[in-house]
């Protein structure tokens, strides 16, 4: 945690220099951050009552009617009194105020665009994936609205599959460089005896990010098996892991086979719930020290 809490601080140390840079170069005018925070909520909102502003921004009541005064006095906003509440005033934007508002907006996205011009495409989709983490993360913010693509396996996906195996499956079951090692055997078959008719793969992506995988691999002439289900973290929640079984299974059926069946353990729940939930039914189970592995198989 005390290692985390230092790494965090130092973000947020390089951010607020690298924001601080351009608030400088970007506005060019005579507004503070947060001012251009209240002119860029009346340009998306429309007529708004100055009391929502208060709250959507955290400012005292008083340094906001401060802000808007300024604006009226330069022509860019008009008060008045709520038709459903005298008590309560609304606040919008004139012409002057929208015009205004779209030259520093475009300015802040030329700032933007500059900052970003000599990073490649792979970080930029990073960048924005890493930020749409921190905000899901830290915002609470739920993972049902989100979308995800799913593709087929690009190069230098295969070793993206054997480190989050390892990684993950490290730090949520305990299991150690044999669990690692054996993934890895399976990728190299998977490549080794790959048949384009009767073996396939699915990388999931959530913003650009790589978000799990499964692959459906020929185990003899009437048989699929179903190989390396894997979910991030970040990105359960979102119905990805019964996406990527069902288009195993749609594959598989396409493919000719009549039944598939996959490799499991006990422990992992949630894997699970899905295959059950897709059409798989428990049918061996070997103890294997603390845990019990199993064979779940299923019709198609």
């Amino acid at each position: 945690m005390d290692g985390h809490v230092a790494e965090i601080r130092a973000f947020n140390r390089f951010y607020t220099r690298l924001i601080g840079v351009l608030e400088q170069r970007v506005l060019g005018t005579p507004y503070s951050l947060t001012q251009m925070r209240v002119l860029f909520e009346l340009d998306h909102r429309g007529r708004t009552e100055a009391g929502e502003l208060r709250r959507l921004l955290g400012i005292d009541a008083g340094y906001l009617s401060r802000i808007l005064g300024g604006f009226e006095r330069e022509g860019l906003v008009v008060r008045g009194r709520s038709a459903a509440d005298a008590r309560r005033q609304v606040v919008e934007l004139t012409g002057r105020g929208k015009a205004s508002f779209a030259d520093f907006d475009e300015r802040a996205a030329e700032e933007i665009r500059a900052l970003l011009a000599e990073v490649g495409e792979e970080d930029r989709e990073r960048l924005v994936g890493s930020m749409a983490a921190i905000e899901g993360i830290l915002g609470r913010a739920p993972r049902t609205g989100r979308s995800y693509v799913l593709r087929p396996p690009r190069t230098g996906d295969l070793g993206w599959v054997v480190y989050r195996h390892g990684v993950l499956y490290g730090q949520e079951q305990g299991w150690g460089m044999d669990f690692e090692a054996m993934v890895a055997r399976i990728v190299a078959g998977y490549v080794d005896g790959h048949d384009p008719l009767r073996d396939a793969g699915w990388i999931a992506e959530v913003d650009g990010e790589r978000a799990g995988c499964v692959f459906c691999v020929h185990k003899d002439d009437e048989t699929a098996q179903l190989r390396m289900l894997l979910v991030e973290p970040s990105a359960r929640g979102m119905g990805i892991g019964t996406r990527l079984v069902e288009e195993c299974v749609r594959f598989a059926r396409a493919a000719g086979y009549r039944r598939m069946v996959l490799w499991t353990r006990d422990v992992l729940l949630g894997a699970r719930r899905i295959y059950r939930a897709t059409g798989f039914e428990l049918v061996e189970e070997r103890p294997d020290g603390d845990v019990v592995e199993e064979v779940w198989a299923r019709d198609l």
